[in-house]
């Protein structure tokens, strides 16, 4: 069995028609919140992206200061399903490691104009 990783979302990840069209199943998940970031939205241009989430604009986790935060779900993902959510998400944001409030860590997607170090691995 592959090793699982954490996902945090606060967007249309966290919605069960766009979990089974990118998992292939409905995600479990707990309650947390992403430090240190806060919301704007995103136009979404890929027709294919518009069409999983029946949305035109998204949600996107910019850099905040440290009283920050968003609310969202931790979801425990294989590493194959990362590389799904990976496809899934649009150039204009990247995965970068969040620091939680329950004080654990999991993958996030950010802008990809924040300045901060991605590791896709």
């Amino acid at each position: 069995m592959s090793e699982m990783k954490l996902l945090f979302s606060y967007g249309t990840l966290q919605d069960t028609p766009v979990q089974i069209e990118t998992f292939g199943r409905e995600l479990e998940g707990c309650k947390d919140y992403l430090l240190g970031y806060c919301l704007q939205m995103v136009a979404i241009d890929n027709e294919e992206v518009v069409r999983i989430s029946g949305k035109t604009h998204h949600p996107i986790a910019i850099l905040g200061n440290k009283t920050n935060e968003i609310k969202g779900m931790v979801f425990e993902i294989t590493a194959e399903e990362l590389a799904h959510s990976d496809q899934y998400e649009v150039d204009a944001y990247q995965r970068v490691l969040g620091k939680m409030q329950s004080g654990i860590e999991a993958w996030v997607y950010v802008s990809a104009s924040d300045n901060t170090s991605t590791d896709k691995a």
